[in-house]
């Protein structure tokens, strides 16, 4: 039975994507303004509702200025998750991930920055990210710059902060946000086996693709994400000083 279901959704995802494609494109190609956000915005809600998603959001969400939401990263199933309670947002993903098949395309239709670690792409990167800055736009940053299976919140790369650390950004703000699993199949993960159901991490040498489906067999996931209180970039001078309080408070989160 658990087979059919995965077979149902994995058809019901396929379904979807066909039907975003066309019109996202076309909406991306007039405007990449606030409203070219609320297609992808419905979209991660149905992914969330075909593969039993459940997100239970705790604390506000930050909106009253431009903001860059800063969190704990698990698996690339966070994405729908997060992108299904935040409307206006562009994730920050490594470059790879815009290689990934279908994945990778729909990023770009969410207006994903895709950065690499390589030295000699970092100037031309970090322009793309201050024009998208400049052009108002929220960002959304995973600043472990790796994804874990959620027992722990590694340190974070104070030099994605300094993006906010400029003269002509003084009415941005940094909101942090955790990410925690409460429960899979109905119980809360205690094994490293219930945890993968969800986490898809950099100790894994799972594909993509079989991840997917495996979770796909299995049935409602039920996360926490909890906004905490927002932080204004220009209070600090100090990158290490704003990467040490978001670290603080999504690990409290977490």
């Amino acid at each position: 039975m658990k087979y059919i279901i995965a077979i149902l959704r994995m058809l019901a995802f396929a379904v979807i994507c066909i039907l975003v494609i066309i019109p996202q494109s076309l909406i991306l190609a007039i405007t990449k303004k606030r409203f070219a956000y609320i297609l992808p915005h419905f979209w991660h809600k149905a992914v969330c509702i075909i593969f039993g998603v459940k997100v239970k959001l705790s604390g506000k969400i930050y909106t009253e200025n431009q903001t860059i939401y800063i969190g704990n990263h698990i698996s690339y199933l966070d994405i729908p998750a997060i992108a299904s309670v935040l409307t206006y947002g562009s994730f920050v993903a490594k470059k790879d991930v815009s290689s990934w098949p279908v994945f990778g395309f729909l990023a770009t239709l969410q207006q994903t920055a895709f950065i690499s670690r390589s030295a000699k792409d970092a100037k031309k990167e970090s322009n793309n990210i201050d024009s998208m800055l400049a052009a108002g736009k929220n960002l959304i940053i995973f600043p472990e710059g790796t994804s874990t299976d959620g027992t722990v919140v590694k340190p974070f790369k104070s030099s994605l902060f300094q993006i906010a650390l400029t003269d002509q950004r003084k009415d941005l703000y940094i909101q942090p946000f955790s990410v925690k699993v409460l429960t899979t199949n109905g119980v809360a993960p205690t094994t490293q086996e219930q945890r993968d159901i969800y986490s898809w991490h950099l100790n894994m040498d799972t594909e993509l693709h079989a991840h997917l489906w495996n979770f796909a067999c299995n049935k409602e996931t039920v996360l926490n994400l909890t906004f905490h209180e927002p932080i204004k970039a220009s209070d600090h001078n100090d990158r290490k000083t704003l990467a040490k309080l978001c670290h603080e408070a999504v690990s409290n989160g977490v």
